[in-house]
């Protein structure tokens, strides 16, 4: 079997994410939602920054398999494994980037420590800048979030209206303070400009991931900006706080928090780290409970799309849900398939109104009959 049609056309080399932007809260309960917990399970997860396999840790599987045909963002996950293992909580969200620190560059090296001499080698050359940013703020993605809240955003909004945007508010009074204070028409320049196809394809994610994108990039994010500043809360919101501020907060995702630190560093020898494709993970023969597949179908043609969804059908088992975002492209199960599955349609519901990474414009969750 062969990888996906993106690992043809974009680049895997260096941490494009570096950490996980879709919510870990939806994933959850999108896999599991009533079933809590999964004992038994094994649960199949698109690495990216690892995080999220990290999270899928709390449903108490057996197994979770993380894949991904970048080995850097294989990376991200070994050495946040390595982290959970030797660190405590406070260290962790300083190493992270979560909290300040003026200590991370010593917290690297004890993690780094711990690690293969391969790991290290990977490591070694981004010390300084996990030393600045933390580990969670030295992807491709992050830059890019980092020259808009640094560079860009100051030409728009101050200090006092972004530090005004996290105060406490009903939705009422949010969608007051978007009208009148936020919705200026500089930021509608900025959006157009920065969000566009072109600046966030050369600065931020890989332009073929927007090859089968149709409309406004920047259109879209404007009325993604209204779930995330009105419809969610902005004080809970941890990504939302990254983007405008470079850290998260007193918020956090689900993997950071405190109450869930035990647990997963209980069960972190679950992880089953795997280099390649979700191909190649159905080729082995195994089968999966669960699968958190990210957003990756929006980078597949309509073809490719129902190829690899009928092989992650049956390499599923009866019960299994498959759970993905769409933020530009319309991704759902092909009619083909209409028999075998059903789409739980109020766990999306409860998915798309809670969504604090609030790029995506749709969160689906298909389950095996």
């Amino acid at each position: 079997m062969t990888d996906t049609e993106i690992a043809a056309k974009a680049s895997f080399e260096t941490i494009r994410y570096a950490q996980l932007w879709e919510d870990a809260d939806c994933l959850l309960l999108g896999l599991a939602g009533e079933r809590k917990p999964l004992s038994g399970a094994t649960l199949v997860s698109i690495c990216a920054a690892g995080d999220n396999a990290l999270a899928m840790l709390t449903l108490d599987p057996d197994r979770v398999v993380a894949v991904d045909l970048s080995a850097a963002q294989l990376e991200c996950l070994k050495i946040r494994i390595a982290a959970w293992r030797v660190l405590d909580h406070k260290a962790l969200l300083e190493l992270m980037g979560s909290r300040p620190s003026t200590r991370r560059a010593a917290l690297l090296d004890q993690v780094a420590a711990s690690l293969p001499e391969s790991s290290q080698a990977f490591w070694a050359p981004l010390k300084r800048d996990v030393e600045i940013y933390g580990l969670g703020g030295i992807g491709r993605f992050e830059r890019y979030f980092r020259l808009f809240h640094r560079r860009v955003l100051p030409l728009v909004h101050g200090h006092a209206t972004v530090q005004a945007l996290f105060e406490p508010r009903s939705q009422e009074q949010r969608q007051r303070f978007l009208d009148q204070r936020w919705n200026t028409w500089r930021w509608r320049v900025l959006l157009k400009c920065f969000f566009s196809r072109f600046s966030m394809g050369r600065l931020g994610r890989d332009p073929a991931f927007f090859d089968h994108v149709e409309g406004s990039v920047a259109d879209h994010v404007a009325r993604r900006v209204v779930h995330a500043i009105v419809d969610t809360d902005p004080t809970e919101n941890p990504y939302l706080h990254w983007v405008l501020r470079g850290t998260h907060g007193e918020a956090l995702p689900l993997a950071l928090r405190p109450e869930h630190f035990d647990t997963i560093r209980e069960r972190l020898d679950r992880i089953d780290i795997r280099h390649g494709s979700l191909e190649a993970f159905v080729a082995t023969g195994e089968k999966a409970d669960g699968f958190n597949l990210s957003d990756i179908f929006e980078y597949m043609g309509p073809e490719t799309f129902s190829s690899v969804y009928g092989r992650l059908v049956d390499a599923a088992n009866p019960g299994a849900r498959l759970v993905y975002w769409n933020m530009m492209v319309p991704r759902r199960m092909p009619q083909a398939f209409s028999s075998r599955l059903r789409t739980m349609e109020g766990l999306e519901a409860r998915g798309r109104a809670m969504d604090k990474a609030f790029f995506y414009s749709d969160f689906v969750v298909e389950e095996l009959l």
